[in-house]
């Protein structure tokens, strides 16, 4: 029983530290880490991903495909935290790589475009870029952020 306090605390204590203050859109500090896989977010400016809550910190992403597992399942990584804390999902436009409302956003599934962590969801500003690189990518189709379910993150592993 200890033994999995101690775990959980320093499962909490990783947590906040990956949770940082920035402006939404902003690249990740050098040391930020995904915490769903752990890797650097830094070394992948094109696809940092952020979720920006109520306190005004952020937690960084090397991917869209990591950031639903995340939010999907907040009480597994941040359990302090709860979807009503969200104020905010950047990521950034495929084609421009400005950074924009997740929420909005038009996620490609199954393309041969592949991220830092393998198989990824392509966001995009507008369904007519979306479907442009469905086409060119041999994309199996188009999700908004409200039809990403844990089942579907399931086909990307």
């Amino acid at each position: 029983m200890k033994l999995k306090l101690v775990a959980a605390f320093l499962f909490s204590l990783l947590m906040a530290l990956t949770a940082v203050a920035a402006p939404n859109g902003s690249l990740p500090p050098k040391d930020a880490k995904c915490p769903v896989c752990g890797m650097f977010v830094a070394k992948y400016p094109d696809w940092v991903v952020s979720v920006t809550f109520r306190d005004a910190t952020s937690v960084f992403f090397d991917g869209a495909k990591d950031m639903f597992t995340y939010y999907l399942n907040l009480k597994k990584y941040t359990p302090s935290r709860s979807i009503g804390d969200v104020t905010a999902v950047t990521v950034r436009d495929y084609y421009d790589l400005k950074p924009m409302d997740g929420r909005k956003a038009f996620f490609i599934v199954g393309s041969d475009v592949y991220g830092p962590m393998g198989k990824e969801l392509i966001p995009f500003r507008t369904e007519a870029d979306a479907r442009e690189f469905l086409k060119d990518h041999k994309g199996k189709y188009i999700v908004s952020f409200a039809k990403v379910t844990p089942t579907l993150l399931k086909t990307l592993e």
